[in-house]
This record gives C-alpha cells, structure tokens and sequence, in this order.
C-alpha cells in the first residue's frame, strides 16, 4: 500500500529556538558562529542539539538574503573530461575552502560565456567564481561585481588583464616534455593536439612549448591532431607503421591521450619506447596502470592545497580584484617509467 500521507514541513530556525529554549537571533548566532556575540558554550550546545534532533539545515537563499552573497565558491564547469588529478586536488582545497567557511559547487556550464554567462552565474550569488580565462569579457566581470561577488579569478596560461589568475604554464608543461625527449637522443618529435573543442587551445599551447624546445635545439617538432578516437589513433599508428613521416618521440598532450596512443602502437607492432617514445602529462593513475607505463610530465611546485584555500580566502575577504594578482602553477618534473 502506498502512503500518500504529506511530508512533514522541514523544521525552521523558529522550531529549534522553541525546543532550544531560547530565542530564534540566539540559533542564528549560534548555527552561523557569527562573531564578537557572547553565548556560553552550554546554550550553543543546547541549540547544536536541538538542531540535530530536528533535522535542521539553514535556509541557503534565506542566509544570501540576510548578507546579499553566499559562500559558495562557484566552479563553471570547462567542455571537455575534468582528469583525476584535477577533481583530486579540487577535492583537497574544497575540503579546506571549507575549513575557512566556503563550498565549492561545480556548474554544470561547459559552454556559455560573456554577459550571458555571468547572468547565469550571479543567480547563485557566489562569493567567487573561478572559470577559464577565455569566458570572462570586461562586461560579464562588472556583472558579477555588480551582484555582489567578491572577486573572479581566471584559469589560464597568462595573466588575466581583467582579473586575478590562477595560471597554469601549459608552454612548461610540453617544454618539459620535449627536453625530457630531446636528451634522450629523439629528433624528430612530434606533439599531439587534441581534436575536441575546448581542449585544442589548450593542447596548442602545449604544442607551442615542445616547439619552443625543439628549436632551441635546431629541431622542429610536429602537429598531431588526435581525437580522443580509437579508429582515429588506429588510423595514425598504421600511417607510422608504414613509414609515413614517423616521429621518434611523441608527447601525447596528457595522460589519457598518450594511453589511448601507447595501446594503438602496440596494436600496429610499433616498439614503445623503442621505435617512438610517449610522454604524457598530469601523472593521472592510468599511466602506471598501461604498458608500457607510461613517462609522466607532473607538477612539482603548485602552491600545496593549504597555501591556495588560505589566498583564496583572503582574496574573497578582501575582494581582491587586482589582475596582477596571480597563483603560479609553473614547476614540473618528469615521472620516468617504460615509455620513453
């Protein structure tokens, strides 16, 4: 038999103060540890049970209401596969946003940008909002300071002329790739650009710093466009197989695209690393999961998970809006394994 009897209503702010025994501004301090208010540790207790007992969660419009922002750290989402390096230090530092008062949400937004983006985001009244440099224009900035939110901090492989950047050295990363290539005796590199949109500018950066490497040598390095594609990454290792103008070292872009790589050569009888030797980037778990393991460009010397919430924080706080602001992520290393 199915119950069709109504929900209960959610237990309010009034209905703790009421079990509580004190007043509702009195559960608001408390459940807001709101500063400078005297309240021993006795009631505070007291209101900390009655909240549990209730099922109680503080109203979130309600508390943007009451201070015309939220806590919310607000992440638009980028169009393409967020890695698990990535989603594991976003972990880290939303873990301690959260010691400082914030939440992270990640948006389900891949695509928009300009005003009609910061529209969208400024519903949620964010504290922040940290999005790829790309999607942010002098208008959509003013529009979200216009609501309310404290600062807007940029991804990007350059500083920001508009806002804070949280800068990430893509042009590292693939020199980093291609020295590692280069001083293992490899000549003739060649470096793979990721086919997706979104993905491709980031990919031709990186392009951008195995070339720089290579011609600091007298070399060239090669394009290689690659969707994430197992016919497509069939279709090039079978050209390579053949002879047709055959690298003998390869940066894959990242992990994932290096593994999808490594398994088409093997497929087509290519020796890994020795006819052509893979790097990939990120260090993610699947390159010590393939075989060969897979080479790994990763980062050394992003500033640790503590160091970013604790700036973040101060950023939000102090509504750091300056674009000379910048949160460098630019030391990298190679994880040496099998493949190259």
């Amino acid at each position: 038999m199915v119950d069709h009897a109504p929900a209960a209503r959610p237990a309010t702010s009034t209905d703790v103060a009421r079990l509580a025994g004190v007043s509702q501004a009195t559960v608001s301090y408390v459940l807001n540890d709101a500063p400078g208010v005297k309240i021993s540790e006795e009631t505070r207790e007291r209101v900390r049970r009655a909240a549990e007992e209730l099922g109680y969660a503080p109203h979130a419009s309600a508390r943007v209401l009451r201070k015309g922002t939220s806590d919310i750290v607000l992440l638009p989402l980028p169009p393409f596969q967020i890695g698990g390096l990535f989603l594991s230090w976003l972990n880290d530092v939303g873990e301690r946003l959260r010691q400082h008062g914030h939440t992270v949400v990640l948006y389900g937004d891949t695509r928009s940008k300009g005003v009609a983006a910061a529209r969208e985001w400024a519903q949620w009244r964010p504290a922040a909002v940290i999005v790829e440099a790309h999607r942010l224009t002098r208008a959509a900035v003013r529009q979200l300071y216009a609501a309310g939110t404290a600062t807007v901090i940029a991804i990007g492989a350059e500083p920001s002329p508009l806002v804070p950047t949280l800068l990430v050295d893509d042009y590292g990363v693939g020199a980093t790739a291609a020295d590692h290539l280069l001083d293992r005796g490899r000549t003739r590199l060649a470096a793979v650009v990721p086919a997706e949109p979104g993905l491709d500018a980031w990919g031709e950066r990186r392009l951008a710093g195995v070339a720089r490497a290579a011609a600091a040598r007298g070399l060239e390095a090669r394009r290689v466009d690659l969707p994430f594609d197992e016919d497509a990454a069939a279709a090039l290792a079978a050209s390579w197989a053949a002879g047709a103008d055959r690298p003998d070292g390869v940066f894959g872009y990242n992990d994932d695209y290096a593994a999808l790589l490594l398994a088409a050569l093997g497929d087509a009888g290519i020796d890994v690393p020795g006819q052509i030797a893979v790097v990939g980037a990120d260090d993610q778990p699947v390159a010590r999961l393939v075989r060969p393991r897979l080479t790994s460009v990763r980062v050394t010397g992003r500033l640790d998970d503590d160091a970013v919430a604790a700036r973040l924080h101060e950023m939000i706080v102090s509504r750091d809006r300056d674009p000379a602001t910048v949160l460098p992520v630019n030391d990298f290393a190679i994880a040496q394994r099998d493949s190259g």
